[in-house]
Protein backbone atom coordinates (compact mmCIF):
# COMPACT_ATOMS: atom_id res chain seq x y z
CA UNK A 1 0.00 0.00 0.00
CA UNK A 2 1.31 3.43 -0.95
CA UNK A 3 1.77 5.63 2.13
CA UNK A 4 0.06 8.50 0.34
CA UNK A 5 -3.08 6.39 -0.07
CA UNK A 6 -3.74 6.36 3.69
CA UNK A 7 -7.25 7.82 3.95
CA UNK A 8 -7.60 11.17 5.70
CA UNK A 9 -3.93 11.50 6.68
CA UNK A 10 -1.65 14.35 5.61
CA UNK A 11 1.79 12.87 5.21
CA UNK A 12 4.98 14.95 5.28
CA UNK A 13 7.15 15.45 2.21
CA UNK A 14 10.81 15.91 3.21
CA UNK A 15 11.98 19.42 2.32
CA UNK A 16 14.53 21.81 3.79
CA UNK A 17 13.65 25.27 5.12
CA UNK A 18 9.93 24.68 5.49
CA UNK A 19 7.22 22.07 5.78
CA UNK A 20 5.14 20.30 3.14
CA UNK A 21 2.50 17.61 3.59
CA UNK A 22 0.20 15.90 1.08
CA UNK A 23 -3.14 14.13 1.28
CA UNK A 24 -4.05 12.32 -1.94
CA UNK A 25 -7.82 12.60 -1.39
CA UNK A 26 -9.59 15.01 0.93
CA UNK A 27 -12.67 13.30 2.40
CA UNK A 28 -15.80 15.23 1.36
CA UNK A 29 -19.53 14.43 1.40
CA UNK A 30 -19.68 14.49 -2.43
CA UNK A 31 -17.67 12.99 -5.31
CA UNK A 32 -14.88 15.18 -6.70
CA UNK A 33 -16.74 15.60 -10.01
CA UNK A 34 -19.79 17.06 -8.25
CA UNK A 35 -17.65 19.50 -6.23
CA UNK A 36 -15.84 20.53 -9.42
CA UNK A 37 -19.13 21.11 -11.26
CA UNK A 38 -20.65 23.15 -8.44
CA UNK A 39 -17.57 25.30 -7.97
CA UNK A 40 -17.41 25.93 -11.71
CA UNK A 41 -21.09 26.92 -11.92
CA UNK A 42 -21.55 28.78 -8.61
CA UNK A 43 -18.38 30.92 -8.58
CA UNK A 44 -18.41 34.46 -10.08
CA UNK A 45 -15.05 34.04 -11.84
CA UNK A 46 -13.06 37.18 -12.66
CA UNK A 47 -10.01 37.96 -14.78
CA UNK A 48 -7.95 40.37 -12.67
CA UNK A 49 -5.06 42.66 -13.57
CA UNK A 50 -1.89 42.43 -11.46
CA UNK A 51 1.24 44.57 -11.19
CA UNK A 52 4.46 42.74 -12.15
CA UNK A 53 7.75 44.68 -12.18
CA UNK A 54 5.87 47.97 -12.59
CA UNK A 55 3.64 46.82 -15.47
CA UNK A 56 0.01 45.67 -15.40
CA UNK A 57 -0.93 42.28 -16.86
CA UNK A 58 -4.08 40.18 -17.03
CA UNK A 59 -3.62 37.10 -14.85
CA UNK A 60 -3.41 33.92 -16.97
CA UNK A 61 -6.29 32.31 -15.02
CA UNK A 62 -9.62 33.27 -13.46
CA UNK A 63 -10.02 33.90 -9.73
CA UNK A 64 -12.47 34.55 -6.89
CA UNK A 65 -11.79 35.57 -3.26
CA UNK A 66 -14.02 34.49 -0.36
CA UNK A 67 -13.68 34.95 3.37
CA UNK A 68 -13.65 37.24 6.34
CA UNK A 69 -10.95 39.73 5.28
CA UNK A 70 -9.59 41.60 2.27
CA UNK A 71 -6.26 40.57 0.75
CA UNK A 72 -3.64 42.45 -1.28
CA UNK A 73 -0.99 40.97 -3.59
CA UNK A 74 0.82 42.22 -6.71
CA UNK A 75 -0.90 45.59 -6.49
CA UNK A 76 -4.35 43.95 -6.45
CA UNK A 77 -6.73 44.40 -3.50
CA UNK A 78 -9.38 41.69 -3.17
CA UNK A 79 -12.57 42.32 -1.22
CA UNK A 80 -14.09 39.07 0.02
CA UNK A 81 -17.30 37.49 -1.17
CA UNK A 82 -19.37 35.87 1.61
CA UNK A 83 -18.78 32.16 2.28
CA UNK A 84 -21.13 29.84 0.40
CA UNK A 85 -22.57 26.69 1.99
CA UNK A 86 -20.37 24.58 -0.29
CA UNK A 87 -17.20 26.47 0.64
CA UNK A 88 -17.99 26.25 4.36
CA UNK A 89 -18.25 22.45 4.13
CA UNK A 90 -14.99 22.26 2.15
CA UNK A 91 -13.25 24.60 4.61
CA UNK A 92 -14.33 22.44 7.57
CA UNK A 93 -12.87 19.35 5.86
CA UNK A 94 -9.61 21.18 5.07
CA UNK A 95 -9.32 22.46 8.66
CA UNK A 96 -9.95 18.96 10.04
CA UNK A 97 -7.27 17.45 7.78
CA UNK A 98 -4.71 20.20 8.50
CA UNK A 99 -5.43 20.86 12.18
CA UNK A 100 -5.45 24.61 11.43
CA UNK A 101 -7.98 27.43 11.08
CA UNK A 102 -8.50 29.33 7.83
CA UNK A 103 -10.57 32.48 7.34
CA UNK A 104 -10.16 33.07 3.59
CA UNK A 105 -9.81 31.18 0.33
CA UNK A 106 -8.56 32.15 -3.14
CA UNK A 107 -10.12 30.12 -5.95
CA UNK A 108 -8.09 29.76 -9.16
CA UNK A 109 -9.54 28.43 -12.40
CA UNK A 110 -7.04 27.09 -14.94
CA UNK A 111 -9.07 26.82 -18.13
CA UNK A 112 -6.45 24.86 -20.10
CA UNK A 113 -2.69 24.31 -20.32
CA UNK A 114 -2.10 27.94 -21.29
CA UNK A 115 -3.33 29.15 -17.90
CA UNK A 116 -0.60 29.26 -15.27
CA UNK A 117 0.68 30.72 -11.98
CA UNK A 118 4.05 32.51 -12.04
CA UNK A 119 6.73 31.63 -9.49
CA UNK A 120 6.05 33.52 -6.26
CA UNK A 121 5.91 33.31 -2.48
CA UNK A 122 2.81 33.95 -0.40
CA UNK A 123 4.70 36.24 1.96
CA UNK A 124 2.37 39.23 2.31
CA UNK A 125 2.42 40.85 5.75
CA UNK A 126 -1.23 40.02 6.48
CA UNK A 127 -0.41 36.29 6.32
CA UNK A 128 2.03 36.50 9.26
CA UNK A 129 5.64 35.31 9.61
CA UNK A 130 5.10 31.58 9.01
CA UNK A 131 1.78 31.15 7.19
CA UNK A 132 0.02 27.85 6.69
CA UNK A 133 -1.55 27.61 3.24
CA UNK A 134 -3.68 24.64 2.21
CA UNK A 135 -4.00 24.03 -1.53
CA UNK A 136 -6.93 21.85 -2.67
CA UNK A 137 -7.18 20.74 -6.31
CA UNK A 138 -10.04 19.47 -8.48
CA UNK A 139 -10.06 18.44 -12.13
CA UNK A 140 -7.04 17.94 -14.37
CA UNK A 141 -3.71 17.08 -12.73
CA UNK A 142 -1.14 19.89 -12.95
CA UNK A 143 2.48 19.88 -11.80
CA UNK A 144 3.21 22.15 -8.83
CA UNK A 145 6.80 23.46 -8.94
CA UNK A 146 8.77 24.69 -5.92
CA UNK A 147 12.18 26.36 -6.28
CA UNK A 148 14.47 27.29 -3.37
CA UNK A 149 15.37 30.99 -3.41
CA UNK A 150 19.05 30.44 -2.54
CA UNK A 151 20.28 27.12 -3.89
CA UNK A 152 17.72 26.81 -6.75
CA UNK A 153 16.79 23.27 -5.66
CA UNK A 154 13.56 22.28 -7.45
CA UNK A 155 10.73 20.03 -6.27
CA UNK A 156 7.87 18.96 -8.55
CA UNK A 157 4.59 17.50 -7.29
CA UNK A 158 1.66 16.31 -9.38
CA UNK A 159 -1.50 17.64 -7.70
CA UNK A 160 -4.31 15.27 -8.62
CA UNK A 161 -8.08 15.60 -8.47
CA UNK A 162 -9.10 15.85 -4.78
CA UNK A 163 -5.56 16.24 -3.41
CA UNK A 164 -4.68 18.59 -0.54
CA UNK A 165 -1.19 20.11 -0.13
CA UNK A 166 -0.26 21.96 3.08
CA UNK A 167 2.61 24.46 2.98
CA UNK A 168 3.76 25.74 6.38
CA UNK A 169 6.67 26.72 8.61
CA UNK A 170 9.26 28.87 6.84
CA UNK A 171 8.41 27.58 3.36
CA UNK A 172 7.16 30.94 2.02
CA UNK A 173 10.31 32.67 3.24
CA UNK A 174 12.70 30.29 1.48
CA UNK A 175 10.80 28.89 -1.54
CA UNK A 176 8.97 30.09 -4.65
CA UNK A 177 6.12 28.06 -6.13
CA UNK A 178 3.99 28.09 -9.26
CA UNK A 179 2.22 26.21 -12.06
CA UNK A 180 3.89 26.28 -15.48
CA UNK A 181 2.12 26.61 -18.82
CA UNK A 182 1.81 23.39 -20.83
CA UNK A 183 1.99 22.92 -24.59
CA UNK A 184 -0.11 19.77 -24.21
CA UNK A 185 -3.90 20.12 -24.43
CA UNK A 186 -5.20 19.94 -20.85
CA UNK A 187 -8.62 20.04 -19.26
CA UNK A 188 -9.77 22.48 -16.58
CA UNK A 189 -8.38 22.56 -13.05
CA UNK A 190 -9.81 24.35 -10.03
CA UNK A 191 -7.56 25.14 -7.09
CA UNK A 192 -8.59 26.49 -3.69
CA UNK A 193 -5.86 27.99 -1.49
CA UNK A 194 -7.04 28.41 2.07
CA UNK A 195 -5.19 30.87 4.29
CA UNK A 196 -5.54 32.80 7.55
CA UNK A 197 -5.46 36.60 7.28
CA UNK A 198 -4.19 38.04 10.57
Amino acid sequence: MDLFDTPGTLLPIPIQDGALALLRQLPLPWPNAEVFRRLLEETPWREETVLVYGKRYLQPRLTAWYGDASYTYSGLRLEPLPWTELLLVIRAAVEAACGRRFNSVLLNRYRDGRDSMGMHSDDEAELGDAPSIASLSFGTTRTFVLRHKNNKQTVRLDLDDGSLLLMSGQLQKHWLHGINKSARPLGERLNLTFRYIV
